[in-house]
């Protein structure tokens, strides 16, 4: 089950449940679409994967299954997000 991260771990934006903002790779690093589409581009600056909106959590079921609540926040390093910015940018994410 997802656990439905708070935030942006790059930029530390809010990303609720109910975000259309929110953005995650197959580890379900979550980063907002501002960071993947602008910094990104849709390389996963952890594993080097691609990214597909979040799925929300129907409300019905947030009090049996609640949310995530603890923040990752990580801003990467440019400089070493680079190299694999490099070698993946425009490589199909499902061809990596």
């Amino acid at each position: 089950m997802l656990e439905i991260r708070p935030t942006c771990e790059n930029c530390n934006k809010s990303l609720p449940n109910d975000s259309n903002q929110a953005m995650i790779c197959t580890f379900e690093c979550t980063f907002c679409k501002d960071c993947v589409d602008t910094i990104f581009h849709n390389v996963c600056p952890n594993c080097g994967g691609g990214f597909t909106k979040r799925p929300t959590r129907p409300s019905h079921l947030l009090e049996k299954y609640p949310v995530g609540t603890e923040i990752v926040y990580k801003p990467i390093d440019i400089n070493l997000f680079e190299k694999l910015l490099i070698r993946f940018k425009g490589v199909e994410a499902r061809k990596r």
